[in-house]
């Protein structure tokens, strides 16, 4: 049984309901890259201790994250240096309309000067090209974010910097839409894994270079970095240990070892961070819920022909999307079976008592009846009922989102040839799953296992016995799955058929010779 650590006071939410049961916080708008990007600037900030809580921290981590104005204003709120440069003036003259024009839109928050640019590049059309392939590398560089909440590629410690929203007056405030602190639970999963440690090194040693070309680069741009004023403390992640935080930090570490450089090897954590948080997600849902059941996701290898695992993907795409919901419903009402609860009922003040406990539990009722909203005078069951009301309406709003946000943004759901979503994964998601699972290489039925006991993932009639026992799907239907899945694995070069009844998924980053069947 895991222990759950004691939550702290959350001063920014009027009750807690959702941080509970999966910490302070998950957010459906920080998807899964942007919550490595958070990871990656929490691990920048305790490179002396990557990946190890200290005990005077309370079991979390606290770090400073860079802020970085110069660098991404340069970046994505500079619109005119293209033209500048295309332009006939002199060297000296498009400098001159350049600082004119940057220091218009400076928000005052160390970039008035920019003086320094003058002597880290040969001549402006060299500044201007620095800037192009910098931005070309970025996350999102087309999307309608505001500028303040672009990120460039992590090249480098001098390439990290946090989410901020920066007003006309240059007031600058971490906003937590796009940094929710999911980053900072990423880095306590991780943290609190049994080879966290071991993965820390690695990430620093292969990740912090500032002398790797690209971060030079970052940092002739930026210049010296840019700190938040004071050091933080990451969220709040209520379990201590996990099977789930052990399984992505293996994750990782079978990815960072394979044969192919850091930056392609992020796409890939990213993908698997994506699926792992997705499954703590469920996982957490499923326990709470009271459900001792692994999560399933059976996903259909999309054909031209409609078939039942079309259906049963969709089914098992809706039965765990309904489950955050069940297990916000479970959390409140379970207090009535606290033992405390029913103790409370032959004290001298049951009611007065009830209502204590719901407040060291969810931070509710207010002690000073609620603002809008009178809760004085209830009854703690209808407390209760108020607060599964309001919790499920706040869990709509975000929390709720978050199954169906990942699982479309890292490729495993999809609603091509359907009119509803269902469990259908593309192939950058199946080429970092085998990445992730096949050392060199491994017979393409023990990879389907492995699949299943890692993700959950149902993709052939071995591990949908359960669907078979029960009548939901014939054994023909799912073995066709299966085999579309090795064609499709065929087609990308990850399978090697050596004959009808003999293939293997091979890791093209760790070809090492020949294999009998």
């Amino acid at each position: 049984m895991s222990v759950i650590i004691k939550r702290p006071e959350i001063k920014s939410v009027d009750f807690c309901v959702d941080e509970n049961i999966w910490g302070h916080r998950l957010y459906d708008e920080q998807l899964p890259h942007l919550a490595v990007l958070e990871f990656l600037g929490v691990l920048g900030s305790n490179l002396d201790r990557p990946l190890k809580l200290r005990d005077e921290d309370g079991g979390t981590a606290k770090f400073k994250p860079q802020r970085q104005i110069r660098l991404r204003g340069l970046l994505f709120n500079n619109p005119y240096v293209e033209s500048i440069a295309d332009g006939a003036a002199s060297d000296e003259e498009k400098w001159r309309q350049w600082f004119d024009r940057f220091a218009q839109g400076a928000t005052g928050n160390g970039d008035a000067d920019m003086a320094y640019l003058r002597s880290s590049f040969a001549s402006f059309d060299d500044f201007a090209k620095a800037i192009e392939l910098l931005r070309s590398s970025s996350f999102e560089s087309r999307s309608n974010k505001r500028w303040s909440s672009k990120f460039v590629f992590p090249f480098g410690p001098d390439a990290l910097y946090e989410d901020l929203e920066i007003d006309s007056r240059g007031k600058m405030s971490n906003d937590r839409r796009f940094f929710a602190r999911t980053g900072e639970l990423l880095y306590l999963m991780l943290a609190r894994s049994k080879r966290g440690g071991e993965l820390g090194a690695i990430l620093a040693k292969r990740l912090f270079n500032r002398e790797a070309p690209m971060n030079r680069l970052a940092r002739a741009l930026q210049g010296d970095p840019q700190h938040a004023d004071d050091p933080r403390l990451a969220g709040y992640l209520p379990e201590a240990t996990n099977p789930r935080f052990d399984q992505t930090c293996e994750d990782w570490l079978s990815i960072l070892a394979r044969d192919m450089p850091i930056y392609d090897a992020l796409e890939h954590l990213i993908a698997i961070s994506g699926i792992n948080m997705l499954l703590y997600f469920l996982e957490r849902a499923k326990k709470v819920a009271g459900d001792d059941d692994p999560v399933e996701i059976v996903c259909e290898i999309v054909s031209k022909e409609r078939t039942k695992v079309r259906a049963l993907s969709g089914d098992s795409y809706q039965f765990n999307q309904g489950l955050p919901a069940k297990a916000v419903r479970a959390h409140v009402e379970s207090i009535r079976l606290d033992a405390g609860w029913v103790a409370a009922a032959s004290a001298e003040f049951p009611e007065a008592e009830q209502v204590k406990l719901m407040r060291e539990r969810f931070q509710w009722p207010p002690a000073d009846g609620g603002g809008d909203d009178d809760y004085t005078g209830k009854s703690p069951d209808a407390l209760v009922m108020d607060l599964v009301e309001n919790a499920l309406a706040r869990h709509e709003q975000h929390v709720g989102k978050i199954h169906a946000a990942w699982s479309r943004a890292i490729g495993l759901s999809s609603r091509r040839l359907s009119r509803r979503t269902r469990y259908a994964p593309n192939d950058r998601l199946l080429k970092s799953i085998v990445v992730s699972i096949v050392d060199d290489r491994m017979q393409f039925d023990e990879f389907l296992t492995e699949a299943k006991r890692r993700y959950g993932l149902i993709l052939g009639d071995a591990e949908g016995s359960r669907l078979l026992d029960a009548k939901l799907v014939d054994q023909e239907e799912l073995s066709e799955n299966r085999n579309n899945l090795e064609t499709r694995l065929v087609g990308l070069g990850l399978v090697r058929r050596l004959s009808d009844s003999c293939s293997f998924v091979e890791n093209p980053f760790a070809f090492k010779g020949e294999a009998a069947c």
